[in-house]
């Protein structure tokens, strides 16, 4: 793990906080204020424990400040051309990989021939390389031809050598290379991570690169808000300005999805859409799930739906000043079909879910997780099922009259009339409301409705007007899928949406049809 260092001296004289407990740390603000002069104080608070990558390691004649030249001297010196031959960090880092490429190849084969019929091979970090090289350009392949790497990019040219890659080709490699000789639990600082790289590379290459060394504390210097958004667990550090004579800086420490609304339109360059979301951005199940959801979207919670709902519309109705498209998502809750109709109308994505915990109680969603857990699929789902179902049934009278409250207010709500222009007409107005709100009979037909999907068995109409919290945890899920807790199964959900595999693909799929939409329709 990580040691903590200490964070640069405040201009107000106030005391540093603590070095945040997180993986991820980004350093934003203006440009100017003193981001990369922060960064630098940090590098040298974290001594040996620093690794400092820059893109420009991969362009000839820069003289990037980077820790790949020192640790190529360190280890490797003596056993590769001389410096001078190898112009650009990329080069050393091809060089380190095929030198232990063979030293290893050449280990198994000496212990072979001297009798050991064990011995076999390891992936090696050149393995490891290609792999990912691979999942981030799946129509690429990487060939190891007389002691070097060539590479098929589908540009026509036939296999071509590291350096006639494109620039963020070159970017690619040079990260996840760099990654794979980092010291154990080093504090990685990356300078302009977007450098060079396409905004649809951001989000897979340092999930990927992030994934390969969990053991790494992660500091980033950016004003992308593309790369920001695609930090999902990430800390900010906002550096307003820097006073060069005293050597301080003012600045302070953002929680995730924390940043003011001032530094938000600071940063909005982006032209990805945006969408609001209910919660926080430090507790709520939404701010973790949705952003994997909908990846190529800027995912800003809120907290109440009334927000949500406001800010998608104000949102859009300022779009010819920003040129974004803005959604939003509230629970269904115990929305009607007409509210829901309205909402979606209005660019409001409503679920097929009472609340958000319904959701990864959805069959499909199960079924995956199941199957991933080695279990058997169909007893899972089964009794998951007959346990929603016996819950509802001795739940559902509840469940209508909470539905009825809902109805009724909204009512209420609309149908006072507020031209009336006396307190006498107000009082006479609101004595004929109740005569002309029937809740007995709207009690009474969602009775029968609730009753029905009891009777069919309509798990997913159940999910669907269910508002109940303790659901999810005594539904049976978690025993029966091994875990130990609610938010551990929660938590393993979330890690399959983040990794590249095609069960997070399925489980993207089955929440998306949960919106009645697909991923392309929010993109547009």
């Amino acid at each position: 793990m990580t040691r903590s260092i200490p964070l640069p001296p405040i201009s107000s004289g106030a005391s540093t906080p603590a070095f945040p407990a997180t993986k991820q740390l980004t350093i934003v603000g203006a440009s100017g204020a003193g981001k990369t002069r922060f960064m630098r104080c940090l590098v040298k608070n974290a001594g040996d424990k620093a690794f400092v990558l820059s893109p420009l390691g991969t362009v000839k004649g820069t003289g990037a400040d980077s820790s790949i030249q020192a640790l190529y001297e360190q280890h490797h010196s003596g056993h590769f051309p001389l410096d001078g031959q190898l112009e650009t960090d990329l080069d050393r880092l091809a060089a380190m990989l095929m030198h232990d490429e063979f030293t290893y190849l050449l280990s198994v084969k000496s212990s072979r021939l001297m009798g050991n019929r064990k011995a076999h091979f390891e992936p090696t970090r050149l393995d490891t390389l290609v792999d990912v090289w691979q999942r981030i350009f799946p129509d690429n392949q990487v060939m190891r031809q007389q002691g070097q790497l060539l590479f098929s990019t589908g540009s026509g040219e036939g296999l071509v050598s590291a350096m006639k890659l494109s620039s963020g080709e070159r970017t690619v490699l040079y990260y996840v290379a760099a990654l794979l000789y980092a010291p154990e639990g080093a504090m990685v600082f990356v300078d302009e991570p977007s450098m060079f790289l396409h905004p649809s590379l951001l989000q897979p290459l340092w999930n990927a690169v992030e994934g390969l060394r969990p053991d790494c504390t992660f500091v980033y210097n950016t004003s992308d808000t593309e790369f920001l958004a695609s930090r999902t667990s990430n800390v900010c550090i906002w550096v307003r300005n820097y006073n060069a004579e005293a050597h301080t800086w003012d600045y302070s420490l953002l929680a995730p999805g924390s940043l003011p609304d001032d530094l938000f339109i600071t940063l909005m360059g982006s032209r990805r859409p945006v969408l609001f979301i209910e919660g926080d951005a430090t507790h709520s199940i939404d701010s973790k799930l949705y952003p994997l959801i909908f990846p190529d979207c800027i995912v800003r919670p809120l907290g109440s739906c009334n927000k949500v709902i406001e800010a998608t519309r104000s949102f859009s109705d300022l779009s010819p000043m920003h040129h974004l498209e803005s959604h939003g998502i509230v629970d269904r809750d115990r929305r009607t079909e007409h509210e829901v109709k309205y909402l979606r109308s209005k660019h409001i994505m409503v679920p097929e879910v009472a609340e958000i915990e319904n959701i990864f109680l959805l069959e499909q969603v199960i079924r995956i997780m199941a199957r991933r857990r080695k279990k058997n699929v169909e007893r899972v789902v089964n009794r998951v099922r007959h346990s929603i179902i016996r819950m509802f049934a001795s739940h559902h009278r509840e469940q209508v009259l909470q539905h009825v409250r809902h109805k009724m207010k909204r009512d209420l709500e609309c149908r006072a009339d507020a031209r009336v222009n006396s307190i006498d007409a107000l009082e006479k107005h609101l004595h004929a409301l109740p005569s002309s709100i029937d809740v007995r009979s709207h009690y009474n037909r969602l009775i029968t409705e609730f009753k029905q999907m009891i009777d069919s068995r309509d798990y997913a109409g159940i999910l669907r007007v269910f508002n109940h919290k303790p659901m999810l945890p005594e539904s049976g899920v978690v025993q029966l899928l091994g875990y130990k807790s609610k938010d551990e199964y929660i938590s393993s959900v979330l890690d399959t949406l983040k990794s590249d595999t095609q069960d997070a693909a399925e489980l993207r799929a089955s929440i998306l049809d949960c919106f009645l939409v697909t991923e392309k329709a929010v993109q547009s």
